[in-house]
């Protein structure tokens, strides 16, 4: 090594980002969330993920809050949430989403649905059951009135807007 050079890591973080442009650190953390999104019912956790980024995990946490807002563990239960809102939608038991969207427990399961959603899943699933049978019982009362007078389902209908 001659005088004038330097290793990459005795330089600052200037050169580090010159060498490393932004998008690819960008794209790496992209990565990162993409399997989170990929594997959220498996175990997984910080060391895994921030692995998949080729990053430590102090820095891969930083990075992804600031891209993301949240931080993995965050974004990684919200996108478990989210999977078993769908899951009670499509009437699967609250005990069986819970395992399927990768929770071990239903007791920390259904507080930390009841945190983010506000209501317990079971809850949950009663009210869209009652949604579906709703829909099933009387389906015009949910299309837009626009909607369904624009298809000609309203007029045979003795249809009245109330006075208000």
């Amino acid at each position: 090594m001659l005088g004038s050079e330097i290793p990459v890591f005795m330089t600052n973080r200037n050169t580090i980002t010159e060498q490393y442009p932004k998008i690819y650190l960008y794209r790496r953390i992209v990565q990162a969330k993409l399997f989170i999104d990929a594997n959220y019912a498996d175990n997984i956790d910080l060391d895994n993920i921030s692995d998949e980024a080729y990053f430590s995990k102090f820095h891969f946490i930083r990075l992804f809050k600031n891209i993301y807002g949240k931080t993995p563990h965050q974004y990684l239960i919200a996108v478990r949430i989210d999977r078993a809102m769908q899951l009670l939608k499509s009437d699967k038991p609250v005990s069986d989403t819970c395992y399927a969207v990768g929770f071990e427990s239903l007791s920390s399961f259904s507080g930390l649905f009841k945190r983010i959603v506000g209501i317990t899943p079971s809850i949950y699933l009663m009210q869209q059951q009652k949604i579906k049978a709703q829909i099933k019982s009387s389906p015009l009362t949910f299309v837009p009135g626009c909607f369904a007078e624009k298809n000609g389902w309203l007029k045979n209908r003795n249809f009245r807007e109330t006075k208000s």
